[in-house]
């Protein structure tokens, strides 16, 4: 029966936490910028064709490369 008491302790001190962290964030300006994510997945992707007329590939600007067959 112990067990739940630690349990719930525990877990309201990791929420507290999360709470205050969360505020710290809000306060910092952490989600101020609305507009940027709507417009960031129109210019996303950009298509590159190799030498290989039947493969696509597609580079991300994070280099992450994609192979179409």
């Amino acid at each position: 029966m112990e067990v739940i008491y630690i349990t719930i302790g525990v877990s309201i001190i990791v929420a507290v936490v999360f709470f205050i962290a969360f505020i710290k964030s809000v306060k910092s300006g952490q989600y101020e910028d609305t507009y940027t994510p709507s417009v960031r997945m129109l210019f996303d992707d950009e298509l590159v064709i190799t030498e290989d007329k039947n493969k696509q590939t597609k580079i991300n600007k994070n280099k992450s490369i994609t192979i179409n067959n």
